[in-house]
């Protein structure tokens, strides 16, 4: 029971310690950008028929299929409980195999090059 108390003593000591230095060490300087509603890298109050660039969005979407490989991937160290964790192994490294050709394929098109 000592030891469940100190634990739990010094838990909340610290998240008090790194709450008050996070509140009060950070310097704010507001501005119109921060202050902004919108994060998308657009002028909220400009015209709303500027051409974008596909390429953001290209990035984008890759960024969000390799966040989704970590989502698959997950599992898998709970994937040696299994009575057959060769199973597991092999279902992981086809979902490595099969981005890592995806990210091969674009780059050799050049659909990671940010500029032309």
């Amino acid at each position: 029971m000592n030891l469940i108390m100190a634990v739990l003593a010094i838990a909340i000591t610290l998240s008090c310690i790194l709450a008050v230095v996070a509140f009060w060490l950070p310097q704010t300087n507001p501005d119109s950008e921060k202050l902004s509603p919108y994060e998308c890298g657009f002028d909220p109050l400009g015209s709303a028929r500027l051409p974008f660039s596909l390429r953001f969005f290209l990035v984008a979407i890759l960024f969000l299929l390799f966040d989704l490989e970590i989502a698959l991937l997950l599992p898998l160290p709970w994937g040696d409980q299994l009575a057959s964790p060769t199973i597991a192994l092999l279902w992981a490294t086809t979902i490595l195999i099969l981005l890592t050709l995806g990210l091969i394929y674009e780059w050799t098109q050049g659909g990671l090059e940010w500029a032309e």
